[in-house]
């Protein structure tokens, strides 16, 4: 049995990859998922996996190096699979020394306190020990023109204190590669989406709003275009890159979807009155006055696009999803789990809400 530690289990990818692992290999592995816990975990997306006997959870922060060796101590930890992050880019702007501070030093301690208990002599570590640390194409910055494509091999430019730290993160994993044949790979994704998502984020922002009849702030001109992949081809795709991957390399994994934001916006309002019942009254509410533009972000990415050339042809992974399919199995997950997103949306979100979006209105 292969034991898992899965940093940021309770947010939306790592809440994803868990079930998806725990379907596949059952009880072959066990899983601990260690998560902080602030505004974007949450244990219900896992009430399911309690009552396993092959399921823990540890509630740590992953900069407490005294947390984090005591679970190495505790378990005979086989794979790291680190998700934990903060991952906004509008809150790395408003708040960016969390963003280093989690991002950047807690992945320097997991890699300090996996080398101190997987290596047993210099360069040599323990059969079977993997490292995989996931991460994301804003590292590379802006694309300026619709031909380019995001590379293994593209020089990092991130414009974000969010894709600075990521960068930050992926460098230093990338030394402890070349300085200690630490036994680990990168891997940076596009744009997710899918169940499980905190409405921060684009996809289910417009879903919660355009249903409760509020309006869709969109930045600048709306024409920003992102690569989308469905969160479940992203976590097959990372159980790719452990189970045949070669070890050391590094790994881009896209969705093939490339759309503008105000684009996205007008799929799902389409999407949620194709899906909605004739009878259902929240069907006035849904209409595309409802959307505003708003003061652009600060440092706006363009366009990002990931060619996924090398994980297609070293692994034989590709997305599976293509985005009006998954837009729907997107949007079907939230209109059956409502709870879930009435209770995420509730208190501390709302005034972050109002201080994100309630100013510069055009």
């Amino acid at each position: 049995m292969k034991t898992y530690l899965v940093t940021g289990g309770a947010g939306f990818i790592g809440t994803n990859y868990i079930h998806y692992m725990l379907a596949k290999y059952g009880e072959k592995i066990r899983i601990i998922n260690v998560d902080k816990l602030t505004y974007a975990g949450n244990l219900e997306n896992l009430k399911d996996a309690e009552r396993l006997d092959n399921y823990e959870f540890v509630k740590a922060d992953i900069c407490d190096k005294e947390a984090v060796d005591k679970i190495f101590q505790t378990y005979d930890i086989d794979r790291v699979v680190h998700f934990a992050a903060e991952s906004h880019v509008d809150r790395s702007i408003k708040d960016p020394e969390i963003f280093a501070k989690t991002n950047i030093l807690g992945t320097l301690v997991l890699l300090i306190t996996a080398r101190k208990y997987w290596e047993v002599s210099d360069g040599e570590y323990k059969e079977g020990k993997k490292f995989l640390h996931v991460s994301t194409d804003e590292v590379y910055g802006s694309l300026e023109n619709d031909t380019d494509f995001f590379y293994e091999t593209t020089p990092y430019a991130p414009h974000s204190p969010y894709s600075a730290s990521k960068a930050s993160s992926d460098m230093l994993v990338q030394a402890y590669i070349d300085t200690y044949r630490f036994p680990a790979n990168i891997t940076n994704c596009s744009n997710n989406y899918g169940p499980y998502q905190f409405p921060e984020k684009l996809i289910p922002l417009v879903i919660n709003n355009a249903l409760n009849g509020k309006k869709l702030p969109v930045y600048g001109d709306g024409k920003n275009i992102r690569d989308w992949l469905f969160v479940e081809d992203h976590v097959k795709g990372l159980d790719a890159v452990q189970e045949k991957g070669r070890l050391y390399e590094k790994y881009n994994i896209g969705g093939h979807n490339e759309k503008q934001n105000i684009e996205i916006i007008k799929i799902i309002l389409d999407t949620l009155l194709e899906m909605l019942p004739e009878t259902d009254a929240r069907r006035k509410n849904i209409s595309e006055k409802l959307i505003t533009y708003v003061e652009d972000r600060k440092g706006h990415d363009r366009r990002y696009a990931i060619a996924p050339d090398k994980i297609q042809r070293d692994i034989g992974w590709t997305p599976e999803t293509h985005f009006e399919e998954g837009i729907k199995k997107t949007v079907q997950w939230y209109l059956e789990n409502e709870d879930w997103m009435e209770n995420v949306t509730s208190g501390a979100y709302q005034k972050y809400y109002e201080e994100m979006y309630s100013t510069g209105r055009r």
